[in-house]
């Protein structure tokens, strides 16, 4: 079976969207910083909602684009809510997920790594790991300006 997951990311940004760069350089809930991992989302609609959270100013929502991702199924590893502390879905991310994600994407078990999504629980996110043999199968479509509609920064 395949797999559709969604980036969305900075246009400018669209030569390095697929690099893990940005998630090594910074970190994230699943990594900590120098582990390059890159994170998707299983539905358009979740990737708008995962990048909101972090926008501060509603100037920069024109700079965006989206892209369209596919992989098989015999890809992924999942990570459910019942592995994870009672606290998973905190803010700041407790350290114990970065723990996770970094042994995963160090220990190239998968090419992705399927996560509950902190922002909606019933909906799923999709760590990619670029260093993993199997990336190259990994299918990513054009990127795509996103227009953002601007209710959602009122």
């Amino acid at each position: 079976m395949t797999i559709t997951a969604w980036r969305i990311f900075k246009s400018q940004h669209e030569v390095s969207a697929f690099t893990g760069e940005g998630a090594r350089l910074y970190g994230g809930r699943w990594n900590s910083h120098g582990t390059a991992i890159v994170y998707t989302a299983g539905t358009a609609s979740l990737a708008v909602l995962e990048l909101l959270v972090h926008i501060a100013s509603p100037k920069v929502l024109d700079a965006y684009s989206l892209c369209e991702v596919t992989f098989a199924d015999t890809l992924v590893e999942t990570i459910g809510i019942r592995d994870l502390p009672s606290n998973w879905s905190a803010d700041p991310a407790p350290w114990e997920l970065k723990r996770l994600g970094d042994s995963w994407a160090t220990q190239n078990t998968s090419a992705v790594l399927q996560v509950p999504s902190a922002i909606v629980e019933s909906e799923v996110n999709f760590l990619l790991n670029p260093a993993h043999a199997d990336f190259s199968s990994i299918r990513i479509g054009p990127a795509r300006p996103h227009r953002f509609d601007p209710r959602l920064m009122r």
